[in-house]
């Protein structure tokens, strides 16, 4: 098939234009959610578009522009700063006072910085845009709180296969290019096509022209076969997705191989994630959350040492970040392992979610004023640092509500001595058979 090096990508060619022709993310774009509705009102509001990639998120802030009327502007945050910014919203100022509505679509929202992101808060506040920002990271730490309450966040998830084949039939009869071949696939070819884009639509229509690039084009039938697709594929890192099905699986991996005292095939694990060009950053906040619910207080310097590790995995990159991650993940995967501090706030929270809050006992209660002091509050408080060993047995949970052991220290690492000590203190809570 020879190539046509001044046409647009086919991901591009098929872009839909209008809400109908959307394809997946129906639980956004069906006929009855706050969406269409607010599309089809024209009632529009900022939102943050966070999803896979290749699930439709420019194409939607597209049909929204287009079907409302709205002047389009898009940067994306890899190449564009606060002046990019500024001129759209000075355009933004223009077009209100000829009551027309600026449409500012920023890709890749989680790559601006604070400052940059402050740019955008007053316009957006004040109407002067609509702003959709599109992002693949969770928008709670990737985008700054007051241009987060100014939004909605709608969340795309990965395509189906249904919709994929969908998408696929719709490229093959509706762009010019395609319609005019005879394009066959071989016993398991398209499904094959399918799976490996993990969800991604544009992935998988890449792939695709990457497909007949290669494919004898004698005019006539078109057969596409596995081999031709799998060198179209080029490696098996290619099966690595960020968004697909592969890339929750191998976080998987990597997390149940560091609980497992396994550092070896944790580190394995990493590097199929960094060679299939996974963020570290997600790497890292996931070992963040590893190091307490798994390592806990049998190593507690798990958890700063993840921290630590997060910091400097934001502040330099790849591919020195590696370097970083790697040294994490061996020592978590060799550390004492305890979940009991994650049991024990599952247990309390249960206990809460059962039986309902208790009310303060006055003696815990601060009483920062005299008015407070009246009222007894923190009246019969005993200083434990009074107290020969800085303790003295008292009851800190509610009135009338019977002591529970709720953090049950292992055996593992430091957590046998915090299993000791808390013995000795709390000898009623801890008999000689409890672990």
């Amino acid at each position: 098939m020879p190539k046509n090096s001044t046409l647009p990508p086919l991901a591009e060619r098929i872009r839909p234009d209008v809400l109908e022709d959307f394809i997946g993310q129906s639980h956004l774009s069906g006929d009855s959610t706050l969406l269409h509705k607010a599309i089809k009102e024209n009632s529009l509001f900022s939102m943050i578009l966070w999803g896979p990639p290749g699930t439709g998120k420019t194409t939607l802030a597209k049909i929204i522009a287009r079907e409302t009327e709205t002047d389009f502007y898009e940067l994306s945050a890899v190449s564009s700063g606060v002046k990019d910014v500024r001129s759209v919203l000075e355009i933004g100022k223009t077009n209100r006072q000829m009551n027309r509505q600026t449409l500012l679509f920023i890709d890749e929202i989680h790559r601006f910085n604070k400052a940059q992101q402050d740019a955008l808060l007053h316009a957006v506040e004040q109407g002067v845009i609509l702003f959709i920002g599109a992002t693949t990271e969770n928008p709670s730490f990737e985008v700054i709180s007051p241009l987060l309450s100014r939004c909605r966040v709608l969340k795309l998830q990965p395509l189906s296969d249904d919709d994929l084949d969908n998408i696929l039939s719709r490229a093959l009869s509706k762009d010019d290019q395609l319609a005019l071949k005879n394009i066959h696939f071989a016993m398991d070819v398209r499904t094959e096509l399918i799976k490996s884009a993990g969800g991604d639509a544009r992935k998988m229509l890449n792939t695709l022209e990457a497909t007949l690039a290669v494919v004898d084009d004698d005019g006539g039938k078109i057969m596409i076969i596995m081999e031709v697709l799998q060198e179209a594929l080029q490696s098996k890192t290619n099966l690595y997705d960020k968004a697909g099905d592969y890339h929750y699986d191998a976080i998987s991996a990597l997390i149940k191989s560091v609980r497992g005292s396994d550092p070896d095939a944790a580190i394995y694990w990493l590097a199929t994630m960094l060679e299939g060009g996974e963020k570290p950053e997600f790497i890292a906040r996931r070992l963040i959350i590893l190091a307490s619910e798994d390592i806990g207080n049998a190593d507690p310097q798990a958890l700063p040492l993840a921290t630590a590790g997060f910091n400097a995995v934001h502040a330099i990159g790849m591919p020195e970040a590696s370097l970083v991650l790697a040294q994490v993940i061996t020592y978590l995967a060799a550390a004492a392992k305890s979940n009991a501090s994650t049991l024990a706030i599952a247990g309390a929270t249960r206990k809460i979610h059962e039986e309902g809050t208790s009310p303060v006992p006055l003696h815990l209660r601060n009483a920062p004023t005299p008015l407070m002091k009246s009222f007894d509050y923190g009246k019969d408080y005993d200083y434990p640092h009074n107290h020969p060993d800085h303790f003295i047995q008292k009851n800190y949970f509610p009135e009338n509500e019977k002591a529970e052991t709720f953090y049950k220290p292992s055996t593992q690492g430091y957590e046998e001595y915090i299993r000791k000590r808390l013995k000795h203190l709390w000898t009623d809570r801890y008999p000689d058979n409890n672990s």
